[in-house]
């Protein structure tokens, strides 16, 4: 049975939060209360479904616990109380499922990036084939996907390439896809037809709006540079290129994809933001999981999380030793949430068998 006294503290703070927002918060104070309130609603409807039920299958069963319920009546009792236990226990259920504890950036969009490993050539025209899936997983979802950066493979594919991604929930889908992916496949640079194995690596982050990261313009040093690479004179004479370090994190972005230096400085800053925000978010998962592992794998962006088998068509996914026989539809991006979803509710099943709730 779920914990009233939980239940009623949320039902407590949601009617506080409806009372905060409508007496006039700031700006900064009202996006907060506001994000909040967004995340407690979906659960607070269930709450109040779940106790509509349970009162009325109390109603029934007072029905049929009373002597003077006549043969008909008893009878709709009967049939209105199984149907009631049934629903009563479905919504527990979802209530438990929305109790367990909030990722608070999984509403947000994020930043890609996604960089060859090891494998030379063949891994950056993986690395592009990555990133050409989520691409299009993220149109299926009606996502929009925007280059921050890119660095361009000799042969095709990546070296590295970032972008942000935005839509509903983002985050939450994505965030489990941070870690080394692995091929196995011939190449199409080798011509004896041997099997290679290269890998490129995938890091999630959450974007973070400006009341999420606080950076003051003297903790930043901007510089600017003239871009690299092809752009033919315009390259060659002009410092659109910006540098951007954190002084006091020590995080340093670089973007010169764009012509113009202040579309280059606004990128670098969007990138900037999510780094610092991603960092701040990894040190108190830190100090939270001393105690308790509660991710899917150990987050680690340097643990092999998955192997792309094109001779077998197999996809697996060895943190819940899954495997899918539908590689061209995972890397087409049709396929990629089923294995999504089994990451999801791995990571639920995880957080039940160790929360109180």
């Amino acid at each position: 049975m779920l914990a009233r006294q939980k239940l009623n503290l949320l039902l407590d703070r949601f009617a506080e939060l409806e009372h905060q927002m409508s007496a006039g918060a700031d700006p900064d104070s009202y996006v907060k209360l506001s994000r909040e309130y967004a995340g407690l609603e979906p659960l607070v409807h269930k709450i109040r479904e779940l106790d509509r039920a349970e009162a009325d299958l109390a109603d029934a069963q007072a029905m049929l616990d009373d002597p003077a319920t006549d043969f008909d009546m008893r009878e709709l009792a009967e049939a209105e109380q199984q149907e009631l236990a049934e629903k009563v226990e479905t919504l527990s259920q979802d209530v438990r499922f929305g109790l367990l504890p909030k990722d608070a950036a999984d509403s947000n969009d994020a930043i890609l990036e996604v960089r060859a490993g090891t494998g030379g050539d063949e891994a950056a025209l993986f690395a592009g084939d990555l990133f050409r899936m989520y691409q299009r997983y993220a149109e299926l979802r009606g996502w929009k996907v925007e280059i921050l950066s890119a660095s361009e493979g000799e042969v095709g594919g990546f070296k590295e390439v970032i972008a942000s991604v935005s839509g509903d929930n983002v985050f939450a889908r994505l965030k489990f896809e941070s870690g080394v992916h692995r091929v196995q496949r011939v190449p199409a640079t080798e011509s004896g037809g041997r099997i290679h194995t290269s890998a490129a690596t995938v890091a999630v982050l959450p974007q973070a709006e400006d009341v999420d990261v606080d950076i003051q313009d003297s903790d930043l040093r901007i510089d600017t540079f003239r871009a690299s690479g092809a752009g033919g004179q315009h390259v060659n004479t002009t410092d659109s290129a910006v540098r951007i370090t954190h002084i006091p994190t020590g995080i340093v972005v670089a973007v010169q994809d764009e012509r113009s230096q202040h579309k280059n400085k606004a990128r670098a800053m969007q990138l900037l933001r999510a780094r610092i925000y991603d960092e701040e978010r990894e040190k108190a998962a830190s100090e939270r999981t001393e105690a308790r592992r509660l991710q899917v794998g150990s987050g680690d962006r340097s643990e092999r999380i998955r192997t792309y088998n094109f001779p077998q068509g197999r996809v697996t996914d060895h943190r819940i030793n899954l495997t899918l026989y539908k590689l061209e539809q995972v890397i087409a991006g049709e396929a990629l949430d089923e294995i999504i979803e089994a990451l999801i509710m791995d990571h639920q099943a995880t957080l039940l068998a160790t929360e109180e709730v």
